[in-house]
């Protein structure tokens, strides 16, 4: 009898057990998820989202299947489309049927968008943040009148940058641990602090001095200079030791890294400039913390065009951020041990993602602070800021 009443115990907690477990398990399916995708079978679509899931989806001939342009908020002006439209490469927001079978995922609605209009999308993003925006490490931030003071570029280009931000501004702010724009979250004015690199899209005035901000995005991120102790190509990653912790860091190589090696040449005339100014009111001087911090928006870019006329053998007439831009981009194969390099990366103690770095920087860590803020400003200024969500 006490063995049957134990039975009867044990399967009433097991039960209790199931049955409170399951609503936690079924709140884990998705009723939606937004992604690229990246397979079309037979009535079905593989789905990978940005967080890197992958969902198989039945696609039934119920399902409804529209298009929409990019950056479309509503269906209003969708067009509906047969399953034979839909193309690898298409980012979809698909729409589950929650009476499908168990194990099962049935798509009761696709919205697409199609790949070629999301590229042009970006494209004309791209040119829009160059052609109307501006970037530079936070001075300042006044949130109670709505002002970001700025300082931008480096040498000839030097200048402070008021950013005026109002109510209708969409202000967001990279995640932690990414470079990604469209990764970037919204965040009020207040998480914006003096040190941090910042872009905004608006109307400037003649001078460039002063931006009517639609759009503002801000992170803080972390300067690095130091010996690469080891590198690990197949993993996309190197250890430097920084000098300035002593301590060695995990740098990881990502495909959205912006990676140049200065020729001997143009290192040691960038550092004879950088001495010249690292200790008096120069152009460069005061221009943001020595481990300042910033980013630009993935897919940046450039910030001349080659052939431009001027100075220093025809890189972008003098102008230091031009200059790093026309240096010889690298990938991690041409990184050796025990040479020097500098870097912007996401912030971090011990590990870290590379967002800009520069290689043959021996010359220009004789003035480590000027040639920080040179980075870093560089790293922001060379940004279009249009790698937006789809």
């Amino acid at each position: 009898m006490k063995s049957k009443m134990k039975m009867r115990v044990a399967t009433l907690a097991a039960l209790l057990a199931l049955s409170m477990a399951w609503p936690a398990n079924a709140a884990q399916a998705p009723s939606r998820f937004v992604g690229t995708i990246t397979e079309v079978g037979s009535g079905t679509l593989t789905v990978k989202t940005d967080a890197g899931e992958v969902f198989p989806v039945e696609i039934p001939s119920t399902a409804v299947l529209k298009r929409v342009a990019p950056g479309q908020k509503d269906l209003s002006t969708a067009a509906t489309i047969q399953f034979s439209d839909l193309t690898v490469g298409d980012r979809a927001l698909v729409k589950l049927d929650p009476d499908a079978p168990a194990g099962k995922l049935v798509a009761l609605q696709v919205v697409a968008v199609k790949q070629s209009d999301v590229a042009l999308k970006q494209q004309k993003d791209r040119d829009d943040w160059q052609r109307r925006g501006v970037g530079g490490l936070v001075k300042s931030v006044d949130a109670a009148g709505g002002a970001i003071v700025l300082s931008s570029g480096a040498g000839p280009t030097a200048k402070t940058i008021t950013v005026h931000v109002v109510k209708t501004t969409m202000l967001k702010r990279y995640a932690p641990t990414s470079v990604r724009f469209d990764a970037a979250q919204p965040a009020p004015l207040d998480a914006i602090h003096v040190g941090d690199q910042l872009r905004a899209r608006g109307e400037k005035n003649a001078a460039g001095t002063e931006i009517a901000a639609e759009e503002v995005v801000s992170g803080a991120f972390r300067n690095v200079s130091g010996v690469i102790v080891s590198s690990d190509i197949p993993g996309s990653t190197i250890v430097v030791k920084d000098l300035a912790t002593k301590k060695p860091v995990t740098i990881h190589i990502t495909a959205d890294a912006q990676m140049r090696r200065l020729p001997d040449r143009m290192a040691s005339m960038l550092a004879m400039a950088l001495k010249g100014t690292a200790n008096d009111a120069g152009p460069w001087s005061g221009r943001g913390p020595a481990a300042g911090a910033g980013a630009a928006p993935p897919q940046r870019p450039p910030m001349g065009q080659p052939g431009q006329p001027g100075g220093m053998g025809g890189m972008g007439g003098g102008d230091p951020q031009q200059m790093l831009s026309h240096a010889p981009a690298i990938q991690i194969a041409d990184l050796k041990k025990g040479e020097a390099v500098m870097l912007v990366s996401t912030e971090g103690t011990t590990d870290v993602t590379a967002i800009t770095l520069l290689a043959g920087v021996e010359p220009l860590l004789e003035s480590p602070a000027a040639s920080q803020n040179l980075l870093s400003n560089w790293s922001m200024s060379s940004g279009g800021g249009a790698d937006v969500a789809q």
